[in-house]
């Protein structure tokens, strides 16, 4: 039986385009996030601010221009659930995942060569739904949410700017 708290969470369509080479992929939007309906929307969330620096690009509050921003510099970004149930934002609190389609996405989006976790639940839930494909390569990295306080903003940054250098 559910408890009161726990609900089923939705995630949001992909960002991506025809361009797209690199797929980004989270775990499920936090409470925040889903409030205001955009990717990432806690201000405490380094996202955003990593894709700017990474693309040397200014950062910017207007979630339009932050979309843009991905597919301009042929980023992709989705989660690996399409459903959960989960009590908060932990992802550690992430139960009964249905994934997204990230098979066909890739699929209709054959240009995409990379396929990069935000954080380590997002590789473990991928791992345990799909299978890596030889053509694609993957890299983990430091999830940017504020949840991860153990890792510095230096070292997740310094990791982050690998999606530069695999164009």
């Amino acid at each position: 039986m559910k408890s009161a708290q726990e609900r089923i969470i939705r995630s949001f369509p992909p960002i991506v385009n025809h361009n797209s080479q690199m797929l980004i992929l989270g775990t499920i939007p936090g409470e925040e996030s889903l409030r205001q309906q955009q990717y990432y929307a806690h201000r405490q969330n380094l996202f955003w601010k990593f894709i700017c620096q990474v693309t040397n690009k200014p950062f910017t509050e207007i979630y339009e221009e932050r979309r843009q921003l991905l597919l301009n510099n042929h980023l992709a970004l989705w989660d690996v659930c399409q459903t959960c149930i989960r009590e908060g934002s932990l992802d550690s609190d992430i139960k009964e995942v249905i994934p997204n389609s990230i098979d066909q996405l890739l699929e209709k989006h054959p240009n995409i060569h990379t396929i990069a976790f935000n954080g380590k639940k997002a590789e473990t839930l991928f791992k345990k739904h799909f299978k890596y494909l030889e053509n694609i390569n993957y890299l983990s990295l430091p999830s940017t949410s504020p949840a991860n306080a153990s890792i510095s903003m230096e070292i997740k940054l310094r990791a982050w700017r690998k999606l530069a250098n695999l164009e």
